[in-house]
Formats: C-alpha cells, structure tokens, sequence
C-alpha cells in the first residue's frame, strides 16, 4: 500500500510539472543581487528614511530588475553596475512617488496628532506622529493609507483621514500663508472668537495653522482641509514672531522639557499626547526650533560628542544621554534608551513616564538601572549637522527666500 502512495504522489507532483510549460521568474544568487545589496548597503544604510526594496529575478538567461524605491541616485547607480559588468537586465524598478497619485504628491497633517504606523493599518505597530500643519511627503498608496515621508526622513503609514493631499502649487501657497503655532500643552480651537462657543478640535502643543484673522484676542485660523476656527491668542504665536525670538538657549530646552512632566510614555509618541524616549527629546527640541532625527539609534550619530566615561562635569544643560548595550568584538553596539541632561547632575526622560532621575550615587532618585546601560553624551546645540533642520533657516512651514510678488501670486491659488 505504501509503495502504490509513493508511486501516485511522484506521478502527481510530475504531471504538475509537466503542466508548467514557461518558467516563472526567480530570484537568483546572482551577480545582480550582489550589486544590489552593496548599493542597498552603501546608499540605504538606514531603511527608516530610504527605501529600496530591489530585487533580481532570471528568466530565460536575462535578469529583470523588480520593486520600488525612492532613491533615484541607488537605482542609477546599480543599473551603471550592471552595465559596467555586462549584464544583461530590464529595468521594472518603480521610483516613487508612484504615478498613480497623480500631482498631489505633497501632504498636511490635519488633526492635531496623526499616527503614522509601520505598515497600513490601525492594528499595525505605531512608528511615529505628527502634529497638525506637519508637511509630508506621499510616495505611494495602499487602499485608504498611504506610505508617507515626515521631515525627519522617517517612512511609514498614514490613514487618509489624518492628512490633506496637495499639489505643489497648493502647498507652495500654503507655505506662502501667514501661519500660527499652538504653543500650550493641550487646548482647542472654537467655531466661534469665543471659549464658549463649540469645538472644532483639539490641539497640541506645535500644531500650525493657516492664520486668517485677529479677532477680539482668537486667531481666526484655517486647517488643511479648509475648516475655519478660533484659537486663543495667549496659548498661540504668530510663526515668525516664533521663529525670529528663539534663542535656542539651554535654559529654554530645560523649560520646554518640564512642561511635559507627567506625559505617560507611548510607543511611537512623538506629541504631547504621548511620547517614548526618542520622541520625547525630539518634541523638546522641535519646539525650539529644531527638527532631529526620530529614533534614539538615529540620534546618536548627530552632533558632537561630550562624554563616554561617565564624567557628567563636562554636561551641559540641553545634552542628550544614551544608553544601551556597546559593542562587543562579535555584536554591535545597541542604542535602546535616551534622556537629556538639566543640570545638577540630573536628567529628564520618558520611561514609564516623563519624570527627572539622578546620575548622582548618593541622591533619592538615582538611577542606577540606566547608569549602569549609560554609554554616552552628545551636544546638539551650537553644532553644525546636516541631519539637524535649524527652522529659523529652514524653509519647512514657509517660504524661506520668495520675493514678496511671488509670495502674493502663489496666495492667490490658497485663497481665489
């Protein structure tokens, strides 16, 4: 009986076989696939912020190159490989934004927090936020998310209720627009220049909107998608008020930090409606004025190094401090935890919850779980670093340099 069960199921898997009559592709190891992880390696060392999902299928002795990214320079420069090794191959990459979004391929935040998700769909892992006004780049679209890019680089998944598409002539006017920046923890906007009058929606601390009017102490304001509301003068500003009295001084991140005390720690956090670690120094510097990369394993590359032994003297108020597991001769150095330094031997981060811990042996509130993972410091203020956007001389949320006619056409197509 067992050799009749061997004998029919060899038959079948051949007459499955013989059914086959092409080939299907098929990814080999190859001399394509080598080029195509040394430029994966060289050009997309971080696949947080690039993406370059390639791959080299064969097929009748010629290699077809598959999938998408949106790094033209990776792409160009694995094709000049191939070449260059006489390798035959048709180009099937799709580089993003993909064409069928058409030209809204610029975005905006349009509720206070959008949460921008690893991949399309709400039960999908929280990778980041975004506040209101946030431009955002849309490479691509999968049913109602669409694969967005924050200005920090970082790629994931927005739903479409969170954002407002655009053209780039409608954001060009958008930049072009007066703006406001919420500058209160937690508030909200009303229908009406009155506290009194209904909701429109909450907001949080960062969020930027299209400015209108003032109006018996409210900022009349617009959203991206065109609701008109009131917003309280006292827990608002004027954006280039803001951004031209910054002084981006130590003593004002410490300030900026303290307002959030108490904030529960949130996986993905980025806002004052949550934050983890790496989303907590990067909202503490946002709202003076600087866009960091997201992750702790991101920010540890940036700015300069102050100490790596443990000698907190050399501190300054501002500095981050990082933690985790360092390198080994067969692992890799791990960051998982980052905080910033207050002064008096003290910093301030979100674990559990955003509260003040101590590097000092001899204090209550010493933290010897994290002084024991610490690794190193890094100081980002009064530092020069491409990965650093300086908003005061950024363009981001307006036209940085646009002569003043210029500025009064493109306002035209905001407001016809």
């Amino acid at each position: 009986m067992n050799i009749v069960k061997h004998t029919l199921l060899a038959f079948s898997i051949l007459s499955l076989t013989a059914c086959n009559d092409s080939e299907e592709p098929k990814v080999s190891n190859n001399l394509a696939n080598d080029h195509i992880e040394e430029v994966r390696s060289e050009y997309i060392p971080d696949k947080r912020v690039a993406l370059f999902n390639v791959e080299a299928m064969e097929t009748d002795g010629k290699y077809i190159l598959k999938g998408e990214s949106n790094y033209p320079e990776a792409v160009t420069a694995l094709k000049d490989r191939l070449k260059s090794e006489n390798v035959t191959f048709e180009d099937s990459i799709q580089i993003l934004p993909s064409k069928e979004l058409g030209e809204k391929t610029y975005a905006l935040v349009r509720t206070s927090v959008a949460n921008i998700r690893s991949n399309p769909g709400h039960s999908s892992e929280l990778a980041t936020q975004a506040t209101l006004g946030t431009p955002l780049k849309v490479l691509k679209q999968d049913g109602d998310w669409y694969l967005v890019q924050t200005p920090d680089k970082y790629l994931a998944w927005v739903d479409h209720g969170g954002i407002t598409r655009l053209s780039k002539e409608e954001f060009s006017a958008w930049k072009a627009a007066e703006k406001v920046i919420y500058m209160d923890t937690f508030g909200q906007s009303y229908t009406e220049p009155s506290s009194d009058s209904g909701m429109v929606s909450d907001l949080v601390a960062g969020d930027i909107l299209v400015k209108k009017a003032d109006k018996n102490g409210f900022f009349e304001v617009q959203y991206p998608d065109g609701r008109l509301a009131y917003i309280e003068r006292s827990k608002a500003l004027d954006y280039e008020k803001w951004i031209n009295s910054l002084e981006q001084s130590e003593d004002d991140l410490v300030a900026t930090s303290k307002k959030l005390m108490g904030l529960p720690y949130l996986w993905g956090g980025t806002s004052s409606k949550g934050v983890d670690c790496s989303g907590f120094t990067k909202t503490i510097y946002f709202m003076n004025g600087m866009v960091i990369p997201r992750d702790a394993s991101q920010q540890v590359h940036i700015g300069e190094v102050v100490d790596s032994t443990r000698n907190f003297e050399n501190l300054k108020k501002g500095d981050l401090l990082f933690f985790g597991t360092p390198a080994t001769d067969s692992t890799r150095e791990r960051v998982v935890h980052v905080g910033m330094w207050i002064g008096d031997n003290k910093f301030i981060h979100s674990s559990g919850n955003v509260h003040i811990s101590s590097m000092d042996k001899d204090s209550e509130d010493f933290d010897e779980f994290n002084y024991g993972r610490y690794l190193r410091t890094k100081r980002l203020l009064g530092t020069e670093d491409p990965e650093i956007m300086n908003l005061p001389k950024n363009g981001l949320f307006r036209h940085y340099s646009a002569d003043s006619a210029a500025i009064e056409e493109i306002k035209q197509v905001l407001n016809p």
